[in-house]
């Protein structure tokens, strides 16, 4: 009865006459962001009602906020993600069931693969890149056709159900029947990243990583490089064995390329299992790494709430970011900002530091004092991938314990006060999972519904997985962030 009674208050306030009269005098006590994301809790809450406003006014509702805030938000404001494509899973192009779309193209199961898991095909990171999207799919079940695989967005218009095709082919993301170590194979990809250079970046971690036990490490974890240009691999290197021992741990991959020279470049690869951060040096063909207290995860933020779901992680350093001018100098060394899963901190050391490989080698000691704590982004902020656009300096983060993709302006101070939210979603964005910038300035996000596929079940006829995109710009206007 009292529950009853609650919701039936929560649903009442969300009517928009209710909503714009009780929440006028809160403008003096609650900033415009969390008043824009209250009113777009209700709008998803009572739908009906809010479309009615919308067609009365004849404006969208975020410009309905707008009349009440006046000139605290401009008509810019609040323009959410667009959502560009969705599943509900994955499927095979099993012909002999005409119940099933297909999703992956005809060549994409050899015969001598397992079966398809449909469940187990749980799409992880996104980059895009001149009208294509890359999309992994780690293997964490059994029955993964290809871990990379990429969407032709100019054949693919429609929103629903897209076609993946494994890229640079079948053959290079096939598992050998033996599961035997084959440098020309690709295992398991959490995240990839496109430079300026039109060359795709990540790390096959070389591990299954299937449930009960049956994980096993195939071969060594690596670092591809392809050039997009051409649809080759130009260098896989080995992460050595002194580096780390397995490659489970490795979720991200963030490069940093001389603006005048392709050569040079540099691959800052996160480790969350071991805390530590490794550094590739393209021209150098060599690997370095570095360790500190600021890579482990902090205690307090290891509790999630995620769509009902209760659980503890142990994340440490997750995401790498480059961003502007260190220090706001003319010169060209540049910030990198990173941060552990469970953690609400943020980190910033210069890339000249983390390209120095004398000084990796020399230890802590030598290097401990480069890396500043900048603060705190606030409660339930944790995050896993965060990117920065060079266009407008915001710094954005896919915040996966509130459904959101946050954002800070790195030219103001880094306080909980100087965060803002661009897109918040508990119904459609559960568990952001990778967001990405491309050289567009457009911002890219996946949300997959993790922790539920992890810990509960997946309702298999709802919409599970969504990729989203936005101008930066667009994004953060009448933010905090702007």
């Amino acid at each position: 009865m009292g529950k009853d009674s609650s919701e039936g208050e929560d649903k009442a306030v969300c009517k928009p006459d209710i909503f714009l009269s009780r929440f006028r005098a809160s403008l003096e006590r609650e900033s415009r962001d969390q008043l824009l994301h209250r009113g777009h809790r209700c709008r998803v809450q009572d739908t009906v009602y809010w479309k009615a406003m919308e067609a009365k006014l004849a404006v969208p509702w975020c410009l309905v906020l707008a009349s009440l805030f006046g000139a605290l938000i401009t008509v810019t404001s609040a323009e959410k993600l667009q959502l560009v494509y969705q599943w509900s899973q994955l499927r095979s192009s099993d012909r002999n069931n005409a119940s099933q779309n297909v999703l992956f193209s005809a060549n994409a199961v050899p015969s001598d693969e397992d079966t398809f898991n449909a469940y187990g095909n749980l799409p992880m990171g996104v980059t895009h890149h001149k009208g294509f999207l890359y999309v992994t799919i780690p293997r964490r079940r059994p029955g993964i056709p290809a871990t990379l695989n990429v969407i032709d967005m100019s054949r693919n218009p429609s929103v629903n159900e897209p076609t993946l095709e494994p890229y640079p082919n079948t053959l290079v993301n096939s598992l050998r029947n033996d599961l035997a170590a084959d440098p020309k194979r690709i295992i398991s990809v959490y995240r990839t990243q496109v430079d300026r250079c039109d060359r795709l970046w990540f790390v096959d971690t070389g591990y299954l990583e299937y449930p009960g036990g049956a994980g096993r490490q195939v071969q060594r974890p690596a670092l591809w490089i392809i050039d997009l240009t051409i649809h080759r691999s130009v260098r896989r290197f080995e992460i050595p064995a002194e580096m780390v021992e397995f490659g489970y741990g490795i979720p991200n991959i963030e490069v940093d390329v001389d603006e005048a020279d392709c050569g040079r470049a540099y691959a800052y690869i996160p480790d969350y299992e071991w805390r530590l951060l490794y550094v590739y040096g393209l021209s150098e063909g060599r690997m370095w790494r570095f360790k500190h207290n600021y890579f482990s995860f902090e205690p307090r933020y290891g509790d999630f709430n995620i769509a009902e779901q209760q659980f503890t992680w142990y994340d440490g350093i997750f995401s790498v970011a480059v961003g502007g001018r260190w220090q706001n100098s003319d010169s060209t060394e540049r910030t990198v900002y990173l941060h552990a899963m469970a953690s609400v901190s943020e980190i910033a050391v210069s890339n000249r530091v983390l390209q120095n490989e004398t000084l990796a080698l020399l230890g802590n000691g030598a290097y401990g004092r480069e890396f500043h704590h900048l603060g705190a982004r606030g409660p339930n902020a944790q995050s896993s991938s965060h990117a920065y656009d060079p266009k407008t300096g915001v710094l954005f983060y896919a915040e996966i314990n509130r459904n959101a993709v946050g954002c800070w302006n790195t030219k103001k101070h880094f306080t909980p006060e100087n965060h803002g939210i661009v897109h918040l979603d508990n119904e459609e964005m559960i568990y952001p999972a990778d967001l990405r910038i491309d050289s567009n300035g457009d911002l890219w996000v996946i949300s997959n519904r993790l922790p539920i596929w992890i810990y509960s079940e997946l309702n298999r006829t709802d919409v599970n997985y969504r990729i989203w995109r936005q101008s930066a710009s667009r994004a953060i206007a009448g933010t905090i962030c702007a």
